[in-house]
């Protein structure tokens, strides 16, 4: 799979399906095969752009500076990369941020925008639960307690109804050959931490969807509505059966409606 050396990082990315681009960014601790739920669907319309964002997966060097405009960046230098002048956008959770920060510094490489799971700013009780889960990782807790405390967040309790997924949800952190170092994990808890778009919101220009799963603990509706109504052309849209990781749980109804919007609806 290709790489590309910009701004100080080898950036891991993959390219799925053929057509218009479409550039999926990641959430805290994920990277680009946290996508897999939707990329069969999604690339059978888009060129898909899956980079592991600096801090994951393949991205090297594991424990480089990490700030949400440097991800941005690192996303536009990949698009310059690949010789393209404007893709859609969608950005989950972190993600969301990292996009948002992309269509405020550079609005002409940015097309439609969508946003999911996400705000432009992160609330006092997220960081303080975030820097507690950058804590528990780092005092040595075992692997599959310290994922399965996240999953209680990101997952509706629909998803441990089903025995078998949450086992082999498990397995797959635990097991996976390209783990986040603790050093990473902390370096994106605070640029998270650090981020505010609020006051730049009103200057997208890119027509905008904010996704948000109706059961998300982390980014509630209300808060996800507020994002969108402080976006110019931004339409809001709730999906059932579905928490933070919207994608995940309710993959048919996540694509369906990015299908719907990317195709003028």
């Amino acid at each position: 799979m290709p790489t590309a050396n910009i701004n100080g990082v080898r950036l891991y990315y993959e390219i799925h399906g053929k057509g218009n681009p479409l550039i999926l960014v990641a959430g805290l601790a994920s990277d680009s095969q946290s996508w897999q739920p939707v990329v069969e669907d999604l690339a059978r319309h888009y060129r898909l752009i899956l980079p592991d964002n600096r801090g994951v997966g393949r991205t090297t060097p594991a424990n480089a500076d990490t700030s949400i405009c440097q991800m941005a960046d690192d996303c536009i230098a990949l698009i310059q990369h690949l010789d393209l002048s404007c893709v859609h956008m969608l950005g989950h959770s972190m993600g969301g941020l990292v996009a948002q920060d992309c269509a405020v510094r550079y609005p002409k490489s940015i097309g439609k925008l969508i946003l999911a799971g996400t705000s432009a700013s992160c609330s006092k009780r997220n960081k303080a639960l975030l820097t507690d889960w950058a804590a528990m990782l780092e005092s040595g807790m075992n692997p599959a307690l310290w994922f399965r405390n996240i999953f209680y967040w990101i997952f509706s309790p629909r998803f441990f109804e089903d025995d078998e997924a949450v086992r082999e949800a498990l397995r797959f952190a635990v097991e996976y050959p390209y783990p986040q170092t603790e050093v990473a994990f902390r370096k994106q808890v605070e640029a998270i931490a650090r981020f505010n778009c609020v006051e730049a919101l009103p200057t997208i220009s890119a027509k905008t969807l904010v996704l948000c799963g109706k059961e998300d603990l982390l980014f509630p509706p209300g808060e996800c509505a507020t994002l969108s109504q402080a976006i110019p052309n931004a339409k809001f849209h709730v999906i059932d059966n579905a928490a933070h990781s919207i994608h995940m749980e309710n993959p048919a109804a996540f694509t369906d409606r990015v299908l719907h919007f990317l195709a003028g609806g």
